[in-house]
């Protein structure tokens, strides 16, 4: 969405109408017509203004008019419009941020901790906490060898970090001569030492996922060997989440097929950790509003967050998942306030 080239076009009656229309629609849930709209912006326009202003705003894809209605509602490219730029935010004040700190009990264990965020999230919000577990320490690639064993049975010798060796057993789709891993090994050290083993593995992904029919032999090796060699460490991050069955009272959400959907991803959590994993790749309050998240499951959903800390580490991200009409200006607060409550109870266990 052109959002600079529409600020300009939108004069500030046309802001100001289309943030009362979302306001109001994030509170009441229900289309807002134009004689509504009228009365509650406060300004001297007549229904039929407000009706043509309503109507440059649908042609903008800012908002649109649900089939039963005659009123609009405003659409995921409205609410990012209204979050980036016309949203005021709430600040808690200082008995609720202490009434979130006295939450933390720094005796707690770690995983205790994150409970506790979470399920503090989700009692706040009345939405869904979810909090990825702390990243353990980066292994970076010092060197990798693969040894021949039998059939199709390859020995892998990692070295990671300054000096530990990892050795673990893969099985490959065809057996490979001793030329073709020490080609492969030869290759991956070349490229790859020194990066963590992480960035290693999305890198042979993205090499899957581009290689054609007529990549030569050498590459389909190396590409197998290191997708299989550092499979295990790219395991999917877990993550603690409470509150789910608050979204089961959210109208938005009624639909029993979509709300099945998203429990199950909640269930298998593979897409909601891919989305965390983005957020800390993105650092800092990160808002994924319906399709941005690029999960169908989510497309009737936001999900907000914020990074936590421990020292001066980035470790894992904490937020709410509810409803593209959500109380943007008093979740954002919460959830950045609850990321820095959490990274401030894992350092004073350090």
């Amino acid at each position: 969405m052109p959002r600079t080239t529409k600020d300009s076009v939108l004069n500030e009656r046309a802001l100001h109408l289309f943030k009362t229309l979302v306001e109001r629609y994030i509170v009441d849930g229900q289309p807002v017509g134009s004689r509504t709209l009228a009365r509650d912006a406060g300004l001297d326009v007549s229904p039929a203004t407000v009706r043509h202003i309503m109507a440059d705003l649908e042609a903008w894809g800012l908002i649109r008019s649900p089939h039963t209605s005659a009123g609009r509602m405003p659409t995921v490219q409205g609410y990012r419009l209204f979050v980036d730029t016309l949203l005021t935010l709430q600040e808690l004040n200082a008995n609720e941020v202490n009434r979130i700190s006295s939450e933390f009990d720094c005796k707690q264990d770690v995983a205790s901790l994150l409970q506790t965020a979470s399920t503090m999230l989700s009692n706040i919000t009345h939405l869904a906490g979810v909090v990825m577990l702390p990243r353990t320490e980066q292994k970076s690639l010092r060197r990798v060898e693969f040894m021949r064993l039998s059939g199709d049975q390859v020995l892998v010798i990692l070295v990671v970090n300054d000096n530990e060796v990892q050795n673990r057993i893969i099985r490959t789709a065809r057996p490979y001569s001793p030329a073709e891993l020490q080609e492969a090994a030869n290759y991956l050290n070349q490229s790859f030492s020194g990066k963590d083993l992480q960035s290693v593995r999305a890198a042979i992904v993205k090499e899957m996922q581009e290689v054609h029919a007529d990549v030569n032999r050498m590459m389909q090796a190396v590409i197998e060997m290191a997708e299989k060699a550092f499979a295990a460490d790219d395991r999917p991050h877990d993550y603690v989440l409470a509150g789910q069955t608050n979204l089961m009272e959210i109208a938005d959400l009624s639909d029993l097929e979509k709300l099945k959907k998203l429990f199950e991803a909640f269930g298998q959590k593979r897409d909601i950790l891919h989305l965390l994993d983005q957020a800390i790749q993105a650092r800092g309050l990160q808002i994924f509003i319906g399709e941005e998240s690029g999960y169908e499951v989510l497309d009737e959903c936001s999900v907000v967050t914020s990074p936590y800390t421990v020292g001066d580490q980035v470790v894992g991200v904490l937020g709410v998942i509810g409803p593209t009409r959500m109380a943007y200006e008093r979740v954002i607060p919460i959830v950045d306030v609850t990321a820095k409550v959490l990274g401030a109870a894992l350092n004073s266990r350090h």
